[in-house]
C-alpha cells in the first residue's frame, strides 16, 4: 500500500496582543523622527539649564520661538505661495520674502524706537520686558515645534505670547478678537466662493497667464508684509521691548537664514494642511486666497493693538472656502460630510493648541492663579 504523504499543517498567524500593536507603531514612528526627537529631547535640556540665567535665557527662548513660530505659521502666509511655485527654485521665493521680511522689521524698528513689533507688545499684559523666566516659557516654542512636526496648527500667538501675559484679561482679550477674526474670515470666504465660484472657475481653467504669476508674487509679498506685523510679536516677546543696533541683526539675521532653511525643505510637515485643501497648486487660486486673507489680516491690524492669533483667522478662511466651493459645485453628501470633518479637525487642531496654552500660562503665573481663584471663590 502506497504511503501517503502528510501534507504541512496550515501555520495560524498568532495575532499580536493591542499593546504590541501600539508598540509596533511607536516603534515606527520612533524610528522615523528619531533625529527630530533626540533634538526636541536635547532642546529641553538646554532650556533646564539656561533658564534661571535671564540673559541668556531671553535668546535662548527666541532661537526656539523663531523657528517654530514660522514653521507652525508658514501655511497661512507662504503655504501657497510655496506649493504654487514648487517648480520654481527655492532660494528665489526665499530671497523675495527674506527681503520683505528685512524691510518690515527695519521699519517697524526705525519708527518705533527699536520696537520690532509694530506696537503689538505695548498692550497692557505685554508690555514689560521679561526680567526672569520660568522652565515653561523656555518650553513653551519646543512644544510648539512638536506639534508642528505632527501636523497640529497651533496659535503661536496663544501658544507663546500666553505664556508671559501678566493678566488673564489679556488672554480674554486675544482669545475673543481671534474668535472674530474666525468668524469674519469664514463668512467672508463663504459668501464670495458662494457667490463667485464659476467665475472664479473661469479663471482657473487651462495655462495661468503669466500675469497671474506676477499678481501672486505681489499678494503674497503684501500677505507676509501685514501678517509679520500681526505676529513678530510671537517670538520678540522673550527679547526687550527695545533693540540697539547690535540686537536687532541678530534678532533679523536669525529668521532671515531661518526662513532659507524653510524654503530649501519646501515647507515643514505642517504644509500638508494646505497640499489637502482643493486647487491650492493653481497659481490663481492660491493669489484668490492670499488677497482675501491680506485684507482680512490688514483690517485687524489696524482695528487696535491687541495680538491676536493670525492662525484662527487662516483656517476660518479655508474652511469657508472649501465650504462654499462644496456647496455651489452642489456635490454629494458624502464629499460635503468630507468637508465638515476637514473642518472640524481644523477647529479641534487649534482648539487642543488653545487649552494647551491656557493651562501653561495658568501654571506659570501666579496672579493668574489668584485671578482665577478670586473668581470662584468669592
Amino acid at each position: 500500500m502506497a504511503k501517503t504523504k502528510k501534507g504541512k499543517k496550515a501555520v495560524v498567524p498568532t495575532q499580536p496582543y493591542k499593546f504590541r500593536k501600539r508598540f509596533s507603531l511607536l516603534d515606527v514612528l520612533f524610528q522615523k523622527e528619531k533625529k527630530f526627537l533626540y533634538f526636541i529631547a536635547f532642546s529641553f535640556i538646554v532650556a533646564g539649564i539656561v533658564y534661571p540665567y535671564a540673559s541668556i535665557a531671553m535668546w535662548v527662548g527666541f532661537l526656539f520661538a523663531a523657528y517654530s513660530a514660522i514653521a507652525n505659521d508658514s501655511i497661512q502666509t507662504i503655504g501657497t505661495f510655496i506649493v504654487s511655485n514648487e517648480k520654481r527654485a527655492w532660494y528665489w521665493q526665499w530671497l523675495f520674502m527674506g527681503i520683505i521680511f528685512l524691510g518690515t522689521v527695519f521699519y517697524s524698528w526705525y519708527m518705533f524706537d527699536g520696537d520690532v513689533t509694530y506696537q503689538r507688545l505695548s498692550s497692557k499684559g505685554f508690555d514689560q520686558t521679561p526680567d526672569n523666566f520660568v522652565f515653561l516659557q523656555l518650553a513653551a516654542p519646543i512644544i510648539l515645534l512638536l506639534l508642528t512636526r505632527f501636523r497640529i496648527p497651533v496659535s503661536t500667538t496663544f501658544m507663546l505670547l500666553s505664556v508671559f501675559t501678566v493678566s488673564s484679561g489679556a488672554i480674554v482679550g486675544m482669545i475673543n478678537k481671534s474668535l472674530l477674526g474666525y468668524v469674519a474670515a469664514f463668512g467672508t470666504a463663504l459668501i464670495i466662493y458662494l457667490a463667485l465660484s464659476k467665475v472664479i472657475k473661469r479663471f482657473v481653467k487651462g495655462e495661468a497667464h503669466s500675469f497671474w504669476t506676477v499678481a501672486q508674487w505681489v499678494v503674497s509679498g503684501f500677505l507676509w508684509h501685514t501678517w509679520l506685523a500681526q505676529d513678530l510679536a510671537n517670538v520678540a516677546v522673550y527679547l526687550p521691548r527695545s533693540l540697539n543696533i547690535w540686537e536687532f541683526v541678530a534678532f533679523a539675521g536669525f529668521i532671515f537664514l531661518g526662513m532659507g532653511f524653510l524654503f530649501f525643505k519646501k515647507g515643514e510637515k505642517i504644509q500638508e494642511i494646505i497640499n489637502e485643501k482643493s486647487d491650492v497648486r493653481d497659481v490663481r487660486s492660491a493669489t484668490i486666497i492670499d488677497l482675501i486673507y491680506a485684507i482680512i489680516l490688514y483690517f485687524f491690524k489696524e482695528l487696535n493693538n491687541m495680538p491676536m492669533s493670525t492662525t484662527w483667522v487662516f483656517i476660518g478662511l479655508l474652511a469657508g472656502r472649501e465650504l462654499g466651493m462644496r456647496i455651489r459645485a452642489q456635490e454629494g453628501s458624502a464629499k460635503l460630510a468630507k468637508t465638515f470633518s476637514l473642518i472640524g479637525k481644523d477647529i479641534l487642531s487649534v482648539t487642543i493648541g488653545l487649552i494647551i496654552s491656557v493651562i501653561m500660562a495658568i501654571a506659570i503665573n501666579p496672579v493668574i492663579q489668584q485671578e482665577i481663584f478670586n473668581f470662584f471663590f468669592e
